[in-house]
């Protein structure tokens, strides 16, 4: 059993690193808004639990045990993200502030269940992976829509940036995960680039909104 506030640090830690890599105590403090000197403190505090690998001057890592239990809580926020679109349809802005609450119920019994009834979903509405009953996550490789070529149909298969007002932006445009998407232009001078996708002939993204899009390319 942890603490809500630990179980948010160990949720950025895994996050920021990619499961597995490392992380300076700065880019931490940074990304939680916290001041250094009382993430430092949180650092010792989970380094005595054995869940962080923590030495002064030295980049953050997760231990074993840290890493299950960070892919734990990212299961429970994820599976529950995927319950409130698919069973509730509620839309895919809606739901990351609630998951951020329920995330933190301590009831395997019960997420197992939500998996359950969705029928074992690997990714979430957003097209992020959902960590295994272990903790486990598979790291799915994913192409930038900014990193595409002229001429080449792609397919929108998850999003980086999920905050409310870009997932409005999507709607806004009719934009959805599976969308196919097929390169027409891309202007020189900002890297926007012009798409046609279903009934849409000439939408026009930014450099920015293409380096949040991740696609597959289609065979």
């Amino acid at each position: 059993m942890y603490s809500l506030t630990e179980e948010n640090y160990l949720k950025a830690l895994f996050n920021i690193s990619n499961g597995s890599g490392e992380v300076n105590v700065a880019e931490l403090s940074k990304t939680l808004d916290i001041k250094m000197p009382t993430v430092t403190s949180m650092m010792k505090k989970l380094s005595e639990k054995k869940l962080v690998h923590y030495e002064s001057y030295k980049p953050l890592r997760l231990t074993e045990k840290g890493r299950k239990e960070a892919g734990l809580i990212i299961r429970k926020h994820r599976l529950t993200e995927m319950f409130l679109v698919d069973k509730m349809k509620m839309g895919w802005e809606d739901v990351h502030d609630i998951a951020e609450q329920i995330e933190h119920i301590q009831s395997p019994v019960f997420f197992d269940k939500m998996d359950e009834l969705l029928g074992y979903p690997k990714v979430d509405p957003h097209g992020s992976p959902i960590p295994d009953k272990n903790g486990k996550i598979v790291w799915i490789e994913y192409n930038k829509l900014s990193d595409c070529k002229v001429g080449e149909t792609v397919k929108l298969a998850a999003v980086i940036n999920t905050s409310s007002d870009f997932l409005k932006f999507l709607n806004a445009r009719e934009m959805r995960l599976g969308l196919k998407i097929k390169i027409k232009s891309i202007e020189q001078f900002d890297k926007s680039i012009v798409v046609s996708y279903g009934k849409r002939q000439k939408e026009v993204l930014s450099n920015v909104v293409c380096e949040r899009l991740l696609v597959e390319k289609e065979n």
